[in-house]
């Protein structure tokens, strides 16, 4: 019974495809995230002409 794994670099290599596609799945989520907390923080910031004046 062999119990070690052999390292196949082609495997690796086709591998990379999938890992690649994963990280950039992370990327938009975080993109995503980013952009609706900037768009909610536009939306319900409020604005008062007194602070405005006093800037």
């Amino acid at each position: 019974m062999n119990l070690m794994a052999s390292f196949e670099p082609m495997h690796f290599l086709e591998n990379l495809r999938y890992m690649g596609i994963g990280m950039l799945g992370i990327f938009i989520v975080i993109g995503i995230i980013m952009l609706l907390t900037l768009l909610l923080n536009k939306l319900t910031s409020e604005k008062n002409s007194s602070d405005q004046e006093n800037k």
